[in-house]
């Protein structure tokens, strides 16, 4: 029996590497969609809507896909599903403009979100609160203000989880920060000016996950892609940095493995594996013994 709704929490907690599938752009929402990805091969869906369409009557009908398609081989309601935003966080005032997106997304009983081009503290900080209820305390007064989400989203949000509304209220928190929240919220450091402040930037309370982001950071110092090349020092040194800085504050690191490198990966703490990759994952599962269910 699962111990938790996000599958992607309850195996982070083994200290298991977690596989996502899913890219920047171009899911297919729909129900159908949904019935099919019901039973997928990663241990979460990643809907990009930094780059794809911000279409929250196509998620409404893709979690219900999922639901109706379930549940996993895992025991699982539906696999896990966090949404990449639109929103820039380069500034706190950007985050609040635009933390209806965050509400948004989290009513369709979404399972994390993922912050791009998080370049401040204090962007982050406001990302973490508008995700949360003020009732939820863990981290006031630590660095954290309290949550500014508001109620009303529970009737479509909770349905998804199969809670009610008031367990919903407690779990939709983000983890590690409260021990039994259900929500995985990470960070992309992805420019010059996130990395500058990746470290304060990541022991803000209340992230899950963070990753670099090698094509934007590529333009970010002005370099021009080359996958033919040994990539620039300043690019490895932006790696070391991100990943460090995870390291210092118990967050998975998120990278791009392939078969032929996903051991020496998950050696150097690797937990987050893009790649979207089955072989990956088989390879990598084989490695670190895992024995939840697949999909």
């Amino acid at each position: 029996m699962p111990k938790r709704i996000n599958r992607a929490i309850e195996l982070l907690e083994q200290d298991q590497p977690i596989y996502y599938d899913g890219g920047h752009t171009g899911h297919v929402l729909t129900y159908e969609q949904g019935l099919e990805d019901a039973h997928t091969w990663a241990d979460y869906i990643n809907v990009g809507m930094e780059h794809g369409a911000f279409d929250m009557t196509g998620l409404d009908n893709y979690m219900n896909g999922l639901i109706d398609g379930g549940p996993t081989a895992s025991g699982h309601r539906t696999p896990p599903v966090i949404v990449e935003t639109p929103v820039e966080g380069s500034s706190e005032d950007i985050i609040r403009f635009n933390a209806w997106q965050f509400r948004m997304i989290l009513a369709r009983g979404v399972h994390g979100i993922l912050l791009c081009q998080a370049e401040t503290p204090d962007a982050v900080r406001a990302f973490i609160e508008s995700c949360r209820y003020p009732i939820n305390m863990q981290g006031v007064g630590y660095g954290l203000e309290r949550g500014t989400r508001g109620v009303g989203s529970q009737p479509t949000s909770a349905p998804v989880w199969g809670v009610d509304a008031d367990t919903y209220v407690d779990k939709a928190d983000p983890w590690p920060l409260n021990p039994e929240g259900e929500l995985l919220l990470g960070v992309k450091i992805e420019t010059v000016r996130a990395l500058t402040n990746c470290e304060q930037t990541l022991s803000v309370p209340g992230l899950g996950f963070a990753e670099w982001g090698p094509g934007d950071l590529h333009m970010s110092f002005g370099i021009k892609r080359d996958p033919s090349k040994p990539m620039d020092p300043r690019l490895l040194e932006a790696r070391e940095r991100v990943k460090n800085a995870c390291k210092e504050n118990g967050l998975a690191f998120l990278d791009g493995c392939t078969p032929e490198n996903i051991a020496d990966k998950i050696d150097e703490g690797v937990r987050v594996v893009a790649g979207h990759r089955t072989d990956t994952a088989e390879v990598g599962r084989a490695y670190s013994k895992r024995t939840m269910p697949v999909g």
